[in-house]
């Protein structure tokens, strides 16, 4: 076996737990393979509801300790990808036939404690729907309201950052790439990969294995490991309809249902409102999670409740579902079962030990990361030194720290741009839009445009640098232009990467 195959530590699983452990581990000098048998970020990590936010509604289940760390991580994750994070305020109109003001106006001063004093966003504070812009779009019974800071995030991009930024400090990143089976070798495992693509197999060593699968974590020691654990996994399906634009103005809503369920609508992609999210137990392969009908039905009737425009069925333009892994803490209700997570230690004395990670959630990533590498620094004897806090992610050392600074750059230097253009790659590629556009002069340069555009250049960089390879991680993952292409335009890009896909990626 040579010396590339020997690595510290494997991490199985590449959504963002995974990604977020490669990334911390290798920026503290460690030797790093991460395998994902899909795409990055391919199911759970980027079918949420993309807020970084401490989970207003966690307080009523006394989870202060996940509400406060998930609060004081807002403005680390905001401040490390200001191109595709940045703050949000949530309005949350009064229905005193659900919860007296008083109460609510108490979780949120309780909630603008727990962020700690070092916070910049903006505090909790009360609204007259009747007179404020945030009113207008909602049905005239909702006269007074209440709104708070959160933020939002681009989740997938999340998840190829933090792999990108792990591959910069010398780990590797192998998407598609099945973890078949590992074993302990004495003080080391040693584990079959497999490419889901060729179906060529490699043997790699390491001290330590990493269990990140997310809803395969349970099913994964069963499968690869031939062990159990006596942790378990509640697998609860999200599910999320996208419609276009319900208001023209930049906040969000939180809106409180009679089962006592919560959905937001939110600001997406400009032209859009993403309104979600359901909590279902998901019983079956995590990977055949589909929104269902009633699914569907119960998020419109939910959002017509509030609006004055009733959504319907026949508005959506888009929807998807995910499964959250989440610890199982015993909870009869899904919506009740706790979102913070749990790292299991396994070891035996002379034998390579394990680190299983169970639950977990899109803020508190970073954190888990940090958690999870104290536990590895133990088990391989180096020293635990955190360094991610205060670490711009790639593309996010934008000028002045904003993307509408990076924005007016991309014009300076490539005036030829347009602007939406420019808008668009600033949001979603940061400074590595210089990268990306390199030393095109004109849109010519660009290559083919796929449509609305979107062009061959640009899909060049995501097979190049971001491991993209099919429609769905080019249109859906990394960028959102499956809302924007035709049917014809998406059948033409998947024609150019059966025929180039090779080329762009040599």
């Amino acid at each position: 076996m040579s010396e590339n195959d020997v690595f510290d530590l494997i991490v199985v699983g590449g959504g963002i737990n995974g990604a977020g452990v490669a990334r911390d581990a290798a920026g503290r000098g460690l030797k790093v393979l991460l395998c994902e048998k899909d795409d990055l970020g391919n199911w759970t990590s980027s079918a949420s509801t993309k807020l970084i936010h401490g989970g207003l509604r966690y307080l009523e289940h006394y989870e202060f300790r996940l509400v406060k760390e998930a609060l004081m991580e807002r403005e680390v994750l905001i401040n490390a990808s200001p191109h595709i994070a940045w703050p949000l305020r949530f309005v949350l109109p009064h229905n005193s036939a659900l919860r007296p003001a008083w109460m609510i106006r108490l979780g949120l001063f309780l909630y603008d404690w727990l962020g700690g004093p070092g916070q910049t966003l903006p505090k909790s504070c009360g609204v007259d729907l009747t007179r404020h812009e945030v009113g207008a779009p909602l049905q005239e019974n909702f006269k007074k309201g209440f709104i708070y800071s959160d933020g939002w995030v681009q989740d997938a991009r999340l998840v190829v950052l933090c792999a990108q930024d792990a591959r910069d400090k010398g780990a590797e990143i192998l998407p598609r790439t099945r973890c078949v089976k590992a074993e302990r070798k004495s003080d080391q495992w040693e584990a079959v990969l497999e490419d889901q693509k060729t179906g060529e197999q490699r043997t790699v060593r390491a001290r330590l294995l990493i269990n990140a699968a997310g809803p395969w974590a349970k099913s994964f020691l069963s499968s690869s490991l031939g062990t159990d654990s006596a942790m378990d996994l509640r697998l609860v399906r999200g599910s999320h309809v996208v419609v276009p634009k319900l208001y023209d103005h930049d906040h969000a809503y939180i809106f409180q249902n009679p089962d006592k369920r919560i959905i937001f609508a939110i600001p997406y992609e400009d032209d859009f409102t993403l309104v979600g999210t359901t909590d279902e137990d998901h019983g079956s392969d995590p990977s055949a999670a589909r929104i269902s009908d009633e699914e569907v039905r119960y998020i419109c009737e939910s959002a017509s409740r509030y609006f004055k425009k009733s959504v319907s069925i026949e508005d959506v333009v888009w929807t998807y579902a995910g499964v959250r892994p989440l610890f199982d803490n015993g909870e009869t209700d899904a919506s009740k079962t706790t979102r913070d997570y749990t790292v299991e230690r396994d070891e035996k004395s002379g034998v390579a030990p394990a680190l299983h990670i169970w639950g977990g959630k899109l803020t508190t990533y970073r954190k888990l990361a940090q958690a999870v590498l104290k536990e590895a620094c133990d088990l391989l004897g180096v020293a635990d030194k955190p360094w991610t806090r205060d670490a711009v992610l790639p593309g996010g050392d934008l000028p002045e720290g904003s993307a509408g600074a990076m924005e007016r750059e991309l014009l300076k230097q490539y005036p030829w741009l347009p602007q939406p253009l420019a808008y668009r790659f600033a949001k979603t590629y940061g400074a590595q839009a210089v990268d990306l556009l390199g030393d095109a002069a004109s849109p010519e340069d660009m290559g083919m445009n796929f449509g609305a555009d979107f062009y061959e250049r640009e899909v060049r960089y995501l097979v190049d640098r971001e491991w993209a390879q099919t429609v769905e991680d080019i249109l859906w993952r990394r960028t959102k232009m499956g809302l924007r292409l035709e049917a014809s335009e998406v059948e033409t890009l998947r024609q150019w990467l059966d025929k180039n896909q090779g080329q762009a990626a040599a």
